[in-house]
């Protein structure tokens, strides 16, 4: 195992581009920090971000891994190109002369997803913590460890989403058209759940209980937006109307489940696409 990680770590590291997403994708991550620099003066109305409660244990390990969430695309291009860098720079085939078999080929892409979606949790996780520390108002062991689950959802939802960008790279070779068919997927993703609100079904908690299933959608369900959750946007619900911004916020178990599964399946078909092409 460490043998295959290390061969695409070498491999990655060799690659220029690969090398500045990949820092740039750090730096960006610690740019949620500056955030709480963020102050908004319109005459006699002063907003501090910071002070809003936004970095309050435990609601920052939802703020931050939702703001994080959405920067995956960097790391997306890394996976991509990868998999889009083994076609044309020849390095699959000569992996597998070496003795590597399609299985193990796969198996060190994987590996490789991991580890990127461990290393983005553990950077969100201290920094969640020094700025908790820095700006909370809560700063009692129970409460700020409490809601660690949204990092479990990050996780897997880094895992999952980038297992689908894997996916895609073997199943099309190129880089720029994997990335298109994925904006692609997402549009018809977003426009079948559309439809179902609003044509067939006309009942948003059905058309929410069957896109749950689609990939994209079940992964966004994990990290459910956090913005509703602060006082200053429940005030302003109350005085429209009362409950407008009543949601469950909740990490389920079956949404996990469900994003589980297909991470499977993207790995599985991966093999399989991998096993039967002619290299």
């Amino acid at each position: 195992m460490k043998r295959l990680l290390d061969i695409e770590l070498q491999k990655l590291w060799k690659n220029r581009s690969s090398k500045v997403l990949i820092i740039a994708y750090f730096i960006l991550l610690s740019f949620i920090a500056l955030i709480a620099s963020i102050k908004f003066e319109f005459g006699a109305f002063k907003l501090h971000i910071a002070e809003q409660g936004i970095f309050n244990f435990p609601y920052i390990w939802h703020f931050n891994t939702y703001i994080a969430a959405i920067l995956k695309l960097f790391l997306a291009i890394v996976i991509v190109s990868m998999m889009a860098n083994e076609y044309s720079y020849g390095t699959l085939k000569q992996n597998l002369i070496d003795g590597m078999s399609k299985k193990e080929f796969i198996q060190s892409k994987f590996l490789t997803v991991i580890l990127f979606a461990l290393g983005s949790t553990v950077f969100i996780f201290i920094m969640s913590l020094i700025l908790g520390y820095s700006f909370s108002s809560y700063n009692e062991i129970g409460i700020v460890f409490s809601d660690l689950e949204y990092l479990l959802a990050y996780f897997i939802k880094l895992v999952a989403f980038f297992s689908f960008c894997l996916f895609l790279g073997i199943l099309v070779k190129r880089s720029a058209f994997a990335l298109g068919f994925l904006f692609v997927w997402n549009i018809i993703e977003g426009i079948s759940i559309g439809l179902m609100k609003w044509n067939f079904f006309k009942d948003t908690d059905v058309a929410a209980n069957v896109s749950q299933f689609f990939p994209l959608e079940s992964m966004s369900n994990l990290i459910k937006e956090p913005f509703s959750r602060l006082s200053v946007i429940k005030n302003v619900g109350e005085t429209i109307g009362g409950k407008a911004f009543e949601k469950d916020y909740t990490v389920h178990y079956y949404e996990i489940l469900i994003v589980l599964i297909w991470t499977g399946i993207f790995m599985f078909m991966s093999y399989k696409i991998l096993k039967k092409r002619d290299l």
